[in-house]
C-alpha cells in the first residue's frame, strides 16, 4: 500500500510540529513546507484538513500558525491517515479498480487482503511519537 503525496507530507507535516512544538509556540506554512520539502500551498491544504480533523491545532492572526498541544493525546498513524485518505482507504483495491470485490477480486485481492489488515493494526498501534522515537531518537531528516 502507498500513500498519496498529500498523506506521506500529513505525516512528515505532524512529525515536524511534533519535534519542535513547546507552549504555545505556533509555525507558518512556509517554515513547516521548507522544513519537509514541500509546496506551501499543498502543505496549507492538508494541514488545514489535519486542523478539521482535530489530529493538529492553529491559531489565526499575525502570531498564529499550527502547532501540536503537548497535552493532547498521542496521534496515532491510523487517525492521520483516515483524516487525509478518507475513511474507506484501507477498504481500496490495491490496483485502484472500482470493481474489486470478494465476490469478483482482481489479480492481487486474496495475496494482499492479509497484508492489508497487518498494515492497518500497525497503524492503529504506532503514534506519531512512537515512529519518532524509534527512529534515531527523534533525530529525523524530514526532507525525504
Amino acid at each position: 500500500m502507498i500513500f498519496s503525496k498529500s498523506t506521506e507530507y500529513a505525516i512528515r507535516a505532524t512529525m515536524f510540529l511534533c519535534l519542535n512544538s513547546s507552549g504555545n509556540e505556533c509555525f507558518k506554512i512556509n517554515t513547516i513546507a521548507s522544513a519537509i520539502d514541500s509546496p506551501p500551498f499543498f502543505t496549507s491544504k492538508i494541514l488545514q484538513t489535519l486542523v478539521r480533523q482535530n489530529i493538529i491545532s492553529s491559531t489565526k492572526g499575525p502570531n498564529g500558525g499550527f502547532y501540536v498541544d503537548k497535552k493532547s493525546k498521542p496521534i496515532i498513524l491510523y487517525d492521520l491517515i483516515i483524516a487525509v485518505e478518507g475513511p474507506d482507504f484501507f477498504d481500496k483495491c490495491l490496483l485502484g479498480l472500482s470493481t474489486c470485490t470478494e465476490k469478483n477480486p482482481c489479480p492481487l485481492h486474496k495475496d494482499f487482503k492479509k497484508h492489508k489488515e497487518e498494515l492497518k493494526q500497525l497503524f492503529k498501534k504506532k503514534s506519531v511519537s512512537d515512529i519518532m522515537t524509534e527512529n534515531n531518537n527523534g533525530k529525523i531528516n524530514l526532507k525525504i
